[in-house]
C-alpha cells in the first residue's frame, strides 16, 4: 500500500465545497444502503475479522484516513478542518475499512495486500457519492457516523454557486422523484432502472452530478444502453455500478457513438469477449474521442509496445487512456528509463505506475532503497521482476518489511532476486511462513519460502532436512 497523502489523482475530484455560509441546524436519515456496516461473520460476504491481523488493520485504517483527507481538502477544507474531522471520525474510517474487506474479500483470503490505488479507486467513488448525496453537511456525517448529525453549523464563507446551475440541479431532482397525479408511479424511466437495482436515493445522486441524466427517455436512451450491455454479457448487478460512474453513456447514440467506438477499440487490440469487465473496471473509456485514445496508443507505440500488448494493456487496464501523455505518461516513463528500466515491459506489467506523483510517490521509494545500500542498476532490476514494487506504501508496507527483513539472516541481494517478497503479507504469510522454516531447522530460498503452495513448502522443507540429516 502506498502512502496516500500526496497523491494527485488527476480525475476524481471537482472544485465544490461542503459550507454554505449560513448557520443553519440540520437534521438528516440515512438510507440503509450507505450506512451499513460492521463485519459479520462471513455469511454476508464480509470478513471475519480473524482473517485481517491487527498490523494490516491499522495500516489500512491509516491509509483511509489518508484518502480521507485528502478528498476532504480537494473539496476546499483547510489542512487544519481536515485533520480535526479526521480525529473525530473513528467509527466512520472502520466504516471505509469495512468496505474494502466487502469489496476484495477474496484477495483477503489468498493473504494480499492492496496497494493504495487500489484503496484509491474503492474509496473515492463511495466517498463522492456520498458527497453528492449530503453536500455541505457531510462532515457532520462523516463525524456522527452512524448517527444521523443534528448539529449547528459554523459559517464558512465561501463563493455562492450559481443559481442557474443549482435551478437546473433541483429541477433534476425533482423530475426523477415526481409521481404521476394519476397513476402515482413514478416516472417509467426512474421505474426501470429502480428495476435494475437502483434505489431512488442512488438515482438522485447521480442526477445532481449530471442532471441532464433525468430528461433521458427511457426507451430512446437509457434502456437501448442497458440492453446492449445486457447483450454483451455484462451482469445485471453491475448495471448500475456503470450507469453510477458514466451516467452520460446513456446520451450517447448506440449507432452513432458507442458500438463505432467500440469497433475502434477492438481494432487497437481490445478482446471483444472482454468487454464486459472492461466496461465494468472503466465506463468511461466508451465516452472518449478518438483523438484523445489516439494519443495515448501513439505513446504507447513510441516505447516500442505491439499492437498485441496495447491490446491487452486497454483490455486490463483501460483507464491508461485518462492518464495525459505530457503530464503523466511522459515523465513518468521518463524517470523509470533513468532507472534502466525497460519501460515498455513495465507499462505493460504495472500500468498503474503511471498514476502516481513523481515527486511524492516515485523518488521516495528510489531513496528508500537507495539509503539501504541498493545502487541504481539493482533497484531498477527489482522495479523490472516486480512491477508493484512502487505501488506500496513507505510506511505500512516497505519499511516494516525491510526491518523484518533484517532479522531473517538473508542477504539483501536476496530482495534484488526475489522483490515479490515487498507483495506478500507480513502477519498472514512473511512471519508465519519464517517461523515454521526457523523450527525445522533448514533453510530455503526466498522465493520457496513465500512463492510456494502450503504443501509444496512443507515439502520443500521435509526434502532440505533429509538432505540435511545425509549430509
Amino acid at each position: 500500500m502506498k502512502t496516500f497523502s500526496p497523491i494527485q489523482p488527476p480525475h476524481y475530484f471537482r472544485c465544490t465545497r461542503f459550507f454554505s455560509h449560513t448557520t443553519t441546524r440540520t437534521q438528516i436519515s440515512f438510507p440503509a444502503k450507505v450506512f451499513f456496516c460492521q463485519a459479520k461473520s462471513g455469511i454476508d460476504g464480509s470478513l471475519n475479522s480473524k482473517v485481517v491481523s491487527p498490523t494490516l488493520l491499522a495500516a489500512e485504517k491509516e491509509e483511509a484516513k489518508a484518502v480521507l483527507t485528502l478528498f476532504l481538502k480537494k473539496q476546499g477544507l483547510s489542512n487544519a478542518v481536515a485533520a480535526r474531522t479526521i480525529n473525530k471520525s473513528d467509527h466512520f474510517i472502520d466504516h471505509l475499512v469495512s468496505k474494502l474487506h466487502s469489496k476484495h474479500k477474496s484477495w483477503y483470503l489468498a493473504g494480499r495486500e492492496l496497494t493504495t490505488l487500489e484503496i484509491r479507486d474503492a474509496l473515492i467513488p463511495f466517498l463522492e457519492s456520498l458527497f453528492e448525496e449530503h453536500g455541505d453537511i457531510l462532515v457532520d456525517v462523516v463525524e456522527n457516523y452512524p448517527n444521523p448529525p443534528v448539529k449547528d453549523k459554523s459559517a464558512v464563507p465561501i463563493p455562492p454557486s450559481s443559481p442557474v446551475l443549482d435551478s437546473k440541479k433541483l429541477k433534476a431532482v425533482s423530475r426523477v422523484s415526481e409521481v404521476d397525479p394519476d397513476g402515482g408511479n413514478l416516472p417509467p424511466h426512474i421505474v426501470y432502472l429502480m428495476e435494475l437495482g437502483m434505489d431512488i436515493e442512488q438515482i438522485r445522486s447521480i442526477t445532481r452530478r449530471f442532471p441532464s441524466f433525468a430528461y433521458y427517455s427511457l426507451e430512446g436512451k437509457i434502456k437501448p444502453v442497458v440492453e446492449f450491455f445486457l447483450e454483451l454479457g455484462v451482469p445485471k448487478e453491475n448495471i448500475p455500478t456503470i450507469l453510477t460512474k458514466r451516467p452520460q453513456l446513456c446520451g450517447i447514440s448506440l449507432s452513432e457513438n458507442l458500438k463505432p467506438t467500440m469497433k475502434f477499440l477492438e481494432s487497437l487490440g481490445v478482446d471483444k469477449k472482454q468487454w464486459p469487465k472492461v466496461i465494468y473496471r472503466f465506463p468511461a473509456l466508451l465516452t472518449y474521442s478518438r483523438q484523445k485514445v489516439r494519443e495515448s496508443i501513439d505513446f504507447l507505440l513510441e516505447l516500442g509496445l505491439s499492437e498485441e500488448s496495447i491490446g491487452k494493456i486497454l483490455t486490463r487496464c483501460p483507464n491508461i487512456v485518462s492518464y495525459s501523455v505530457e503530464d503523466n505518461l511522459r515523465p513518468t516513463a521518463k524517470y523509470f528509463r533513468s532507472l534502466g528500466v525497460d519501460v515498455g515491459i513495465l507499462l505493460f506489467r504495472c500500468p498503474q505506475n503511471f498514476g502516481l506523483s513523481i515527486e511524492a510517490n516515485l523518488k521516495p521509494v528510489t531513496e528508500f532503497f537507495l539509503e539501504r545500500g541498493y545502487i541504481l542498476e539493482e533497484i531498477g532490476t527489482m522495479i523490472s521482476r516486480y512491477g508493484a514494487l512502487y505501488t506500496f506504501s513507505l510506511t505500512e508496507n516497505l519499511i516494516p518489511k525491510w526491518d523484518f527483513f533484517l532479522t531473517t539472516g538473508y542477504p539483501k541481494s536476496e530482495l534484488v532476486k526475489f522483490p515479490q517478497y515487498f507483495g506478500y503479507s507480513l502477519e498472514e504469510r512473511i512471519k508465519p511462513r519464517f517461523a515454521i522454516m526457523k523450527k525445522s531447522g533448514a533453510k530455503l530460498l526466498l522465493n520457496q519460502v513465500l512463492s510456494l503452495s502450503s504443501s509444496n513448502f512443507e515439502e520443500a522443507l521435509k526434502k532440505k532436512m533429509k538432505k540435511m540429516q545425509v549430509s
